[in-house]
């Protein structure tokens, strides 16, 4: 069952609570949430709900139908986010893990290793320990192999899977790696789902051959039950009668455990398919569907490979793989999962404690926006920097280049245009005002609106509906279908969303984002109302110039350069101008312009180019351009 404590509990309560449950022969987990802290209490007890939900300081008694009690969504109805240190799984992220099937030498994991990471994957794979079909066929190096995959995964800064095939092994693995793998002929292996469990390290857990999704949840239940804390399901296919591939990738699986559980979902499109060519369209379908992952095989020369090289990627492969995928991410409103730029070497055993103390460093970084929470400014936060920082809501967009001056804010986000109504002006004219601050990131995200009402609403109950002037005027085709509704603006989608979670009208409703509904308790009444689908926001990240802000990003790793200026007055300024760039091949993405304040009929130009390779062509171009322009700045140099 799920207790939900009062938020007024105290100590002496919460301890009464626990000591009663124990006595009565129930496990006890603790989940602290934004808006609740729950017990989960699990176990072959049985004790009426009732007499629990009589106790000083529970709020109420949840009952658990399923028979997986701590991996269903009923038991947590958040998702589950697996803390790696430089790796979080789950949440918005794609996170990609890659390398072999099995270690073969040291060189053979390293070039692995580094190939895999330079594309972008950022938890490296590599069997020690392979069960295979024959008997005659190659069982992986051992412990010898483990110490070329940690050598390898500290080399390179990343984290290392590799499988587990019995008990046996358990205390020489968790030395070793960053997380246990179960593989599909182990998925019912109950004693080595124990003790793996006890161990409590994150386990990736691969569905059976011939199991059921019911199957493979309760064999996670076996692990949580165990000691586990973070578990990853991973699907990899199943035996059907189809013979084209190795096995048939049920796809569907990943959107029913996502409502069913509220566990990290992984595909495996290398072991689904067994076909090298098969495994990118099926990694992309596998992320467009829902997965939190997938977990690759790649080989430096798949044609020399001791295990599995026929559904093996080239290296080249991998690449066009994963520069896919990012394309991809932002439709599905995710974000590719990156390491640092910088891989330091770690300990492997300090898992859990290395990954707290980098989040609780990385929860400094406050993100200022304008708006309420709920905002798709606030999204564009999340979507940049995953949880790891804490966003302020400021009032209006001045707020946030004040406030990353003084201190309060180390990043701001900063809409300054969307793709069906255009720039925002009053952005760019700011960009200009605050000179001590820099564009050190961009993100683009996809704006969907949604007709968010009371959870006692319906949509025929609707009368009034607030918004920003944007977003009525982005959802009019939707709106023109409900004439006697009336169309009331308001300062912030999200706040029209707190709006009418406030005044608790079932004739209100609200045009806003899906997070917003969830902050403020509403319910969404129809999703997806916007006109046009192909309506995103671009963001750019500003900070202090000389601070902190921006120092992550390597030189070499920036794309883009923002700069601003004003021409010459005389014939063609303008003209000279833009040639200095095109004769260096400097291609230029945008180019607006704003009345300078103060100044009738004076503009200044905002230029957003993409920085080459050759960095020299750029800098000789700024040293040309102050011959044709004043005022010349540059507002940030910056990865797109």
């Amino acid at each position: 069952m799920v207790i939900v404590l009062d938020r007024n509990i105290n100590d002496k309560e919460k301890e009464s609570i626990r000591s009663f449950l124990e006595g009565k022969g129930f496990k006890i987990r603790e989940i602290v949430g934004e808006e609740e802290t729950i017990f989960g209490a699990v176990g072959m007890a049985a004790v009426d709900h009732r007499e629990v939900e009589l106790l000083p300081g529970v709020k109420r008694v949840i009952p658990i139908s399923s028979p997986y009690k701590l991996a269903s969504r009923e038991f947590r109805k958040d998702d589950t986010v697996v803390d790696l240190g430089p790796v979080k799984i789950g949440g918005r992220r794609v996170v990609v893990i890659a390398g072999p099937c099995a270690v073969e030498s040291r060189a053979q994991i390293l070039e692995a290793a580094e190939l895999v990471r330079e594309a972008g994957a950022v938890i490296l794979r590599g069997g020690a320990y392979k069960p295979r079909t024959s008997p005659y066929a190659f069982q992986g190096l051992g412990e010898e192999g483990l110490r070329h995959l940690k050598e390898a995964g500290e080399k390179f800064g990343m984290p290392v899977v590799s499988e587990i095939v019995t008990t046996e092994h358990v205390d020489l693995l968790k030395d070793y790696v960053d997380i246990f793998q179960i593989g599909a002929r182990n998925m019912q292996n109950f004693e080595l789902l124990k003790k793996v469990g006890a161990m409590k390290k994150p386990v990736l857990l691969k569905r059976g051959l011939a199991a059921t999704i019911q199957d493979l949840l309760m064999s996670a239940e076996y692990l949580l039950a165990h000691g586990a804390e973070d578990v990853i399901l991973c699907e990899r296919g199943i035996r059907t009668f189809e013979t084209a591939t190795r096995n048939t990738l049920d796809l569907s699986a990943i959107p029913v455990v996502r409502k069913l559980s509220h566990l990290p979902v992984f595909v495996d499109p290398s072991h689904a398919t067994g076909l090298r060519e098969k495994v990118p369209p099926m990694a992309l379908a596998a992320v467009a569907a829902g997965a939190h992952g997938i977990t690759v095989e790649v080989h430096p020369d798949p044609e020399k490979a001791l295990s599995d090289g026929a559904q093996s990627l080239y290296p080249e492969q991998f690449r066009k793989l994963m520069r896919d995928i990012e394309a991809m991410a932002p439709v599905i409103e995710k974000e590719m999962a990156r390491l640092p730029s910088i891989a330091k070497p770690r300990a492997a055993a300090a898992g859990k404690k290395t990954g707290r103390a980098a989040a609780a460093r990385a929860a400094a970084a406050i993100v200022a926006f304008q708006g309420e929470r709920g905002s798709f400014s606030e999204k564009a936060i999340a979507l940049y920097f995953h949880e790891e920082v804490e966003p302020l809501a400021v009032p209006e967009f001045r707020d946030i280049f004040e406030a990353v001056l003084a201190g309060r804010a180390r990043y701001g986000m900063v809409p300054v245009e969307n793709s069906l109504s255009g720039s925002i002006h009053q952005n760019y004219d700011l960009l200009l005002q605050f000179p001590d601050t820099a564009i050190v990131g961009e993100k683009k995200i996809r704006i969907v609106h949604n007709l968010i009402g009371t959870k006692d609403s319906a949509i025929e109950d609707v009368r009034r509906v607030y918004s920003h002037p944007q977003g009525l005027a982005q959802c009019e085709k939707f709106l023109e279908a409900y004439p006697a509704w009336e169309k009331i603006s308001y300062y912030d989608t999200a706040g029209s969303a707190a709006h009418v979670a406030e005044a608790g009208l079932k004739e209100n409703a609200a045009i806003a984002s899906e997070e917003a509904a969830a902050i403020y308790g509403l319910k969404i009444l129809k999703p997806g109302v916007e006109t046009n689908p192909q309506n995103y926001t671009r963001f750019v990240i500003i900070a202090r110039t000389g601070g902190k802000g921006g120092g992550e990003l390597k030189a070499e790793e920036a794309n883009r350069v923002s700069i601003v200026f004003a021409t010459l007055d005389k014939p063609g300024a303008l003209f000279f101008a833009l040639e200095v760039l095109a004769r260096r091949s400097l291609n230029m993405t945008k180019l607006e312009s704003r009345p300078i304040p103060g100044k009738p009929w004076e503009y200044m130009f905002y230029l957003d180019l993409a920085l080459p390779p050759d960095r020299a062509a750029f800098a000789e171009a700024l040293e040309e351009l102050k011959k044709h322009t004043e005022d010349l700045r540059v507002l940030g140099i910056y990865k797109a």
